[in-house]
């Protein structure tokens, strides 16, 4: 089955992943910026990694016929440099009309600090002044519920955010409904050792229905898993869920989200290059 993977950190994959991906259906992904495994002293590298982003990833995963599409921001973990987050903002424009550019994202919180709150609203300014869609990280563990409250508020306190338009990932069982009743998307972390099991989305996905809601590997440099995806395709197909269903949660509701950018221009896998092999 072609799907989606809408939140994956490619950067931190190696060539193999990007043909194992192809092999197992992938058929395009986004790589929203985060942490680089260690905080960054000047947006000059920061500028670098715009440029990995938009220009080199976009090719190697072309190699495979996969399409890459990423977004755009300074994570919340080195959110608390506000002043070298004001730098990255202010730079961030440079980069907003490049061809794989969906949005901002992902913006959110670590701690829960002021300052992390800081940075976000000013980059919720820029998504807003750009017409950009926003990719949402919400916080690891203990932290999750009340940064995702905070988050919710901040995003609901202004009226210039369009809903439909924001995905709020790594929800979990406890912050799932508050996300859905808000009117946003809601993106489900598939991790080995914390965030959320395919079993786990799929209770979710019986309990609270399929609108809205996607699943993803976030694979990046730490436990994670890249095909999580083609997992849990499998534990719904054990579950004897329908393949509408199915596609609809790993390649029709990405699709729908996505579309919404003007710079997404997906090209159905029938139409792609052939997957090259080696």
């Amino acid at each position: 089955m072609d799907y989606f993977d809408p939140h994956i950190h490619m950067v931190s994959r190696i060539t193999d992943d990007y043909e194992t991906l192809a092999r197992m259906g992938c058929v395009a992904l986004s790589e929203p910026a985060f942490w680089a495994g260690f905080d960054r002293g000047t947006v000059h590298g920061f500028r670098d990694y715009f440029r990995q982003l938009t220009e080199v990833e976009p090719k190697r995963a072309a190699q495979y016929g996969i399409q890459h599409y990423c977004w755009l921001c300074i994570n919340a973990k080195e959110a608390e440099n506000v002043s070298l987050s004001r730098e990255v903002i202010a730079m961030i424009p440079e980069f907003i009309n490049k061809p794989n550019v969906l949005g901002i994202g992902e913006i959110g919180l670590n701690k829960n600090t002021r300052n992390e709150a800081i940075v976000f609203l000013e980059h919720m300014e820029l998504a807003i002044k750009y017409e950009q869609q926003i990719l949402i990280h919400t916080p690891h563990l203990e932290d999750k519920y009340q940064g995702t409250r905070m988050i919710l508020d901040m995003l609901t306190g202004d009226s210039r955010i369009e809903r439909n338009r924001v995905l709020v990932d790594h929800v979990e069982e406890h912050t799932i409904r508050h996300v859905l009743e808000e009117g946003f998307w809601a993106g489900m972390t598939l991790y080995p050792v914390s965030k959320c099991t395919p079993a786990r989305a799929v209770d979710m996905i019986e309990m609270y229905g399929s609108e809205r809601l996607m699943v993803n590997s976030a694979g990046d440099w730490g436990p994670s898993k890249p095909t999580a995806v083609p997992d849990f395709i499998m534990e719904m197909r054990r579950r004897k869920h329908p393949e509408s269903l199915i596609r609809k949660i790993v390649y029709e509701n990405p699709l729908q989200f996505f579309s919404q950018s003007q710079s997404f221009r997906f090209t159905p896998r029938d139409a792609s290059e052939t997957v090259a092999t080696r």
